[in-house]
């Protein structure tokens, strides 16, 4: 899937995913009263209400970017109607020819993270056949547990082609109390980098590793030494937007050839009609908003990238 997502990145101009963080406070009213109607005020109508609205998102920005990152704690919350409304956008999502990243930051041993492959990469066994679980494409992973937690994901991505993205600077305010420890004089996160180069060499796309990270957009000095120390594996980059990062704050993620990198936005995009910049299109033309707010944060980051 490395290669196809990159291929996609090339065709649309964009090293762009959207994060489908549907927080019910992002939902138009409407959409909102309408599964309530439906289903009353129950987990099934928050459910299904995540699921038209990111159906319509999906519809507007599919032929403006190669990726959506739905991220499953916002879909959890709501227990098995959530988790089926989750499953329903991952299929829609690829119904229309999008990479999906399971934004779910496993990370156990064991048995435990064998089973967290095969539920989100994989398949399972049952009799004689195989099934698939939520089947996405990329997974993003903690790797505080060492090479145990990260192992059987290597197995599966080798088997489905499929790939990973490994924690290794994120871009929360708190990441430096432990991702900043020295060890032997350098910042963890420079040992998870090596690790995630080491892991990665195994499993290679024609020019990237299945094997990526996740650096946060807001410290690109960091960005910029680990692009050097991760030089075949692609870069999640988080906290573009409402966390405060900039097209300006990514140009060292990225190679000189412009790849090497995607960039996440979850609610500048998917809320954009609660922005100020974007309330002329009102509730109703929130997937308009959306598509506008893809199209301007494409054009700052090729701006950004020359």
């Amino acid at each position: 899937m490395i290669d196809q997502l990159i291929a996609d990145i090339r065709k649309k101009q964009a090293p762009i995913v959207v994060g489908l963080d549907p927080m019910i406070r992002f939902l138009p009213p409407h959409i909102i009263e309408e599964a309530i109607k439906e289903y009353g005020e129950t987990p099934n109508a928050a459910a299904a209400a995540i699921l038209r609205y990111n159906r319509e998102l999906i519809d507007h920005i599919w032929d403006l970017v190669p990726a959506v990152k739905p991220q499953i704690a916002m879909y959890e919350q709501f227990g098995i109607p959530g988790l089926t409304a989750y499953k329903q956008t991952i299929e829609y999502a690829k119904e229309k020819g999008l990479t999906v990243i399971g934004d779910i930051k496993r990370g156990d041993i064991g048995s435990t993270s064998e089973a967290y492959a095969a539920g989100h990469l994989g398949k399972v066994r049952i009799g004689s056949k195989s099934y698939y679980g939520f089947d996405e494409d990329f997974a993003t992973l903690a790797p505080y547990m060492g090479s145990d937690s990260i192992t059987p994901f290597l197995k599966v991505c080798g088997e489905e082609k499929k790939g990973i993205f490994v924690l290794v600077k994120t871009s929360n305010p708190s990441s430096g109390e432990f991702q900043d420890r020295l060890i032997d004089g350098r910042p963890l996160y420079e040992w998870v980098a090596e690790k995630v180069v080491e892991w990665g060499n195994n499993y290679m796309g024609q020019s990237y590793s299945y094997v990526g990270a996740v650096v946060g957009a807001t410290y690109p000095e960091m960005g910029r030494t680990l692009r050097k120390l991760m030089p075949k594996s692609y870069i999640l980059v988080p906290g573009y937007g409402a966390q405060g990062g900039e097209g300006a704050d990514l140009k060292h993620f990225f190679h000189e050839d412009g790849l090497g990198a995607i960039v996440n936005s979850s609610r500048g995009i998917i809320a954009a009609w609660q922005q100020e910049k974007y309330a002329s299109y009102g509730a109703l033309r929130y997937a308009e908003a959306a598509r506008a707010a893809v199209m301007d944060m494409k054009e700052d980051i090729n701006q950004a990238l020359g």
